[in-house]
């Protein structure tokens, strides 16, 4: 394949391309660098953090292992779907959602995501410091927390292959390193002696389930923009196999790795990163580099994504400095958040989700069920459909929610239990569905991607 000398697959050059559709010529890649990406991206301090807070509350192990594993096959599911778009239309996810809601209308998905990914790298980036912080107990947490924004926001910066280049050494490296710390917990006598506080764990359940699925789901309006240079060719269901099992043994395994050293470390454990330094004596120095390293590797996909979600509101900076901005922006949100942790990470993940589901009942219908795939922004037909479901497949969805913030009416006779996710989802693909009739003319064969506006 001729590949354009100023990009093509080189690592160290500033990716030159923004939100616009990748030309045949630029089309390069495997579906294999989805697992590797999605591997990588996953072993994480987020996905560790989160699996620690359910045993953290006495809930017991088998419902916690279940939970777990059920919310990241359906998260990693979903993100599977959204990576699939890529190579079809050669565009980030949010410019994709523009061919579906409209260019005005698809502000409003661009818009969340931006505030999305930005809280992300704030979450990702407080765990990391307080890891850099456990390593050098004197290093001020502003300081740690402006190096590892340093190093997220340059990967960010250099763009798309970097970053695969970035997340295949991580996917080895973390690998290795979390197998290490999975190895020393085995066989603890205290995870055989754990006794959960909580004996009807139904409502704890249901909200682990949500979170896992909503930490792992979260990656959805992110996906294409790690697959939209794929040639337009590439197996569909290729790409979903690989982006699924990367998602998923990653976020499964270190939400695991968590539950093990919340148990082992004891009720009295607070701190997921100091609990997990404790927890691995010899071994703690590995584990909270590895911690660290997963935190960057997350990060850099943020401040990308979030660079392409601010060229999809039609910033007209170049996406080497909408990148740079995100870095500093999530720097501030990392000093102000780091203080009350447990509630702003608790808080963020159960609210992330509420919009992104209806958005996605939204996608899937159109691209997988109608099947429309080659619409131009000018050439969208009845947008509003679309935007009306999102809207209102989002509203129906709110008396279901729960969090500390809010509890809606049902979610509160459920015991607190949050169905918001699902209830989103559905009605607004429903909704869509019945409102859209087939026969829709479209623009292009997709012959050529390069050759859309």
């Amino acid at each position: 394949m001729a590949l354009n000398p100023k990009y093509g697959t080189t690592v160290l050059k500033v990716e030159p391309f923004g939100v616009e559709p990748v030309a045949s010529r630029e089309r390069h890649g495997r579906p294999r660098s989805q697992f590797t990406l999605w591997l990588g991206s996953n072993l994480t301090i987020a996905d560790y953090a989160l699996g620690f807070f359910p045993i953290s509350l006495g809930m017991p192990w088998g419902w916690t292992v279940a939970a777990i594993l059920v919310g990241n096959l359906v998260g990693a599911w979903v993100l599977a779907l959204c990576a699939a778009m890529g190579p079809s239309y050669g565009l980030p996810q949010l410019m994709i959602s523009k061919r579906i809601f409209g260019r005005r209308a698809g502000y409003l998905p661009a818009l969340l995501n931006y505030v999305s990914t930005i809280g992300w790298f704030s979450v990702n980036n407080i765990l990391g410091s307080f890891g850099l912080r456990v390593l050098w107990p004197h290093l001020p947490f502003y300081q740690a927390a402006l190096i590892l924004v340093f190093i997220q926001g340059l990967i960010a910066i250099y763009g798309h292959n970097l970053i695969h280049a970035y997340e295949r050494i991580m996917s080895v490296v973390l690998g290795i390193l979390f197998l290490v710390v999975t190895i020393s917990l085995i066989g603890r006598p205290s995870l055989g002696s754990y006794h959960p506080a909580v004996h009807n764990p139904w409502v704890l359940f249901a909200i682990m389930v949500a979170a896992a699925f909503s930490y792992v789901g979260s990656w959805g309006p992110y996906a294409s923009d790690y697959s939209r240079y794929l040639p337009s060719q590439t197996s569909r269901r290729s790409i979903m196999v690989w982006s699924f099992l990367g998602a998923f043994i990653a976020s499964a395994w270190l939400e695991l790795v968590g539950a093990a050293v919340a148990v082992v470390a004891g009720p009295e454990a607070s701190n997921p990163i100091a609990a997990l330094h404790s927890v691995t004596g010899a071994l703690g120095g590995i584990s909270v580099i590895a911690i660290i390293l997963g935190g960057t590797a997350a990060d850099a996909l943020n401040l990308y994504s979030n660079a392409l979600s601010a060229g999809a509101l039609d910033l007209r900076l170049p996406r080497w400095s909408l990148a740079a901005l995100a870095s500093l922006i999530g720097l501030g949100l990392s000093l102000a958040g780091s203080g009350s942790f447990e509630q702003y990470y608790d808080n963020f993940l159960l609210l992330l989700g509420y919009w992104m589901t209806p958005w996605m009942g939204v996608m899937f219908a159109d691209f997988y069920l109608r099947q429309v795939h080659f619409r131009t922004l000018e050439a969208t037909p009845k947008a509003w459909r679309a935007l009306v479901s999102f809207i209102v497949g989002f509203m129906v969805s709110i008396p279901f929610m729960s969090s500390t913030l809010f509890t809606g009416p049902i979610a509160h006779k459920l015991g607190g239990a949050d169905l918001t996710f699902y209830v989103g989802f559905f009605v607004a693909m429903t909704l869509y569905l019945l409102w859209s009739r087939p026969g829709i003319e479209t623009a292009g064969s997709g012959a050529n991607q390069g050759s859309h506006p």
